[in-house]
């Protein structure tokens, strides 16, 4: 599989989201992250490992997000109910199908992947509230960050180990995409 035609179908899937959630719409995040998932999964060689990735990523998403709106650090756009909205827990799961395909250089470099999602985490979310409107942190937009980053530091080497550990089992040596 063609890693640009992955990576910017995932870049697509990002903006639709963050530009809905912005504008007040969850649904578009949501429907575009299950168009990409349908896609990614229907041509994948490792479809039952991305599956287990998505569900992995899910309920990292949940837990973490959860942990952030429920703190107050963060308050998304597009959602009126309590907890966090499905546009960003879409997002997880589009982010999580790109592990195998685009992000093989992190799977046995756990202190990588922790460094990247403890930088590229909060540097997502930034865009997403400086650009789009799709979030708004905390008054101490600090702790906020800082939070992020942690999060991110322990979701991004779980989900490259989860995916070494699969491909290792699941699929032959040098078919990833």
């Amino acid at each position: 599989m063609n890693t640009l035609a992955i990576l910017l179908a995932y870049q697509a899937t990002w903006f639709v989201a963050v530009i809905g959630a912005g504008r007040g719409s969850w649904w578009p995040g949501v429907l575009a992250a299950v168009l990409f998932a349908l896609w990614r999964l229907a041509v994948s060689p490792a479809r039952a490992l991305e599956l287990r990735l998505l569900l992995a990523a899910l309920g990292i998403g949940l837990l973490l997000e959860s942990v952030w709106v429920g703190s107050g650090l963060l308050d998304y756009a597009a959602w009126p109910w309590a907890g966090p909205p499905a546009w960003i827990l879409a997002l997880w799961c589009a982010f999580a199908l790109v592990v195998v395909p685009l992000l093989g250089y992190l799977h046995r470099r756990p202190w990588l992947a922790a460094v990247l999602g403890a930088v590229g985490g909060p540097l997502a979310y930034l865009g997403a509230a400086s650009g789009w409107d799709a979030l708004r942190f905390s008054e101490t937009r600090w702790h906020a960050l800082l939070a992020l980053g942690a999060g991110w530091a322990l979701a991004m080497p779980a989900l490259a180990a989860l995916a070494a550990r699969g491909l290792q089992r699941d699929i032959p040596r040098g078919h990833t995409s």
